[in-house]
């Protein structure tokens, strides 16, 4: 078996599809830098702690305002499907803070 992975694997080196290791530098252009900012009302340092980390602020207030009932799965989510690192002892204030800022009364 790998006498046949090994010439398939130079075949694609060799047609281009597999870019050897030339040594040169490589240039990577990021996206326009964030501009948008989480809301600056209490909680927002949670939100640059355990949201930010993983989402623009742009993500939070492209979001329909909805309850909190919505933004509690939310943060529910974020921690159990996702591996989002957030404390049990942040998970109230964290919810009020983005049902404030980005949801209904």
């Amino acid at each position: 078996m790998k006498y046949f992975i090994f010439p398939a694997l130079l075949g694609l080196l060799s047609m281009g599809a597999i870019p050897a290791a030339s040594g040169e530098a490589k240039t990577i252009e990021l996206p326009v830098p964030e501009s948008a900012t989480y809301k600056q009302i209490k909680g927002v340092d949670l939100a640059m702690s355990y949201c930010y980390t993983c989402h623009s602020a742009e993500y939070a207030a492209s979001q329909p305002p909805l309850p909190r009932t919505f933004w509690a799965g939310t943060v529910a989510k974020m921690r159990d499907k996702f591996g989002a690192p957030i404390p049990d002892s942040v998970v109230e204030d964290l919810t009020d803070y983005l049902t404030a800022a980005y949801g209904t009364k």
